[in-house]
């Protein structure tokens, strides 16, 4: 499984790369600038990610906007979202509004902080990612 974790607290990232790291490769993005670019880079190359996990609150680019990009981007490919890359917000927003955004921006997943092995892995078995 190659994943993409996208978070700007570094100790989110680490734990996350160190679940996820167990079942392929992970590369990490600190924001969403960055996450635009490595799913770019990853598409060029014929290598898309498998799985996203999106943190919500990041400075500039929030995961609202990125979700939404990314989303925008598979269907103007032809790609549409049950085709397309799973994304699991991974975020310590826990209130109903940003859970509602976050499945009407057609993500897969919703994780809240601090991040549990087990919930993450439950999740990832229900997208058939494991």
């Amino acid at each position: 499984m190659k994943t993409l974790v996208v978070d700007d607290e570094f100790i989110s990232r680490k734990i996350l790369s160190v679940i996820l790291g167990e079942f392929g490769t992970v590369d990490i993005a600190v924001n969403g600038v960055e996450a635009q670019e490595a799913i770019a880079l990853a598409l060029d190359e014929g290598e898309p990610y498998d799985l996203i996990c999106l943190d919500i609150r990041m400075p500039g680019m929030d995961g609202h906007e990125v979700l939404q990009q990314i989303r925008q981007k598979e269907e103007e490919a032809g790609i549409y979202f049950t085709n397309g890359v799973r994304i699991v917000m991974t975020t310590a927003m826990k209130d109903m509004k940003n859970l509602m955004a976050a499945y009407n921006n057609l993500c897969d997943g919703y994780v809240t902080k601090p991040i549990e092995r087990e919930k993450l892995i439950d999740v990832l078995k229900g997208l058939e990612l494991m």
